[in-house]
């Protein structure tokens, strides 16, 4: 069976590692999110929160009178098969998940790394 090693969290999803054998698996993080789950490598995770800012930069919503509550929003993702229809919330939530995803291990492994004496 394996188990988890906890990154990230936020009430929208959860991102991990697996771990096999006490081995914690670092090559891809493991992201979930309204009931989707991606295996990305920590590039793929920096490309879509890459994606993810562009488009939540440039999201249209102060004209419409749906006022961010609509499902409208094509998002992308590195797999260039998938794209994932979310709102404006959801986006904010994704957003959240990445950089924080991305943020702890960045201080993950300055803390391992960098300042191991």
């Amino acid at each position: 069976m394996k188990e988890i090693e906890q990154i990230y969290f936020n009430d929208f999803g959860v991102s991990f590692y697996w771990r096999k054998n006490d081995v914690v698996l670092k090559e891809r993080v493991q992201i979930i999110f309204k009931e989707t789950g991606f295996y990305f490598t920590h590039d793929e995770v920096k490309q879509f929160a890459g994606i993810v800012s562009d488009m939540f930069a440039n999201a249209g919503c102060n004209g419409c009178s749906f006022r961010n509550k609509c499902h409208r929003v094509l998002l992308k993702t590195p797999v260039k098969e998938i794209d994932l229809a979310v709102s404006s919330q959801e986006l904010t939530d994704i957003k959240d998940l990445l950089e924080g995803t991305l943020f702890t291990i960045s201080l993950n492994e300055y803390i391992n790394n960098v300042c191991r004496n």
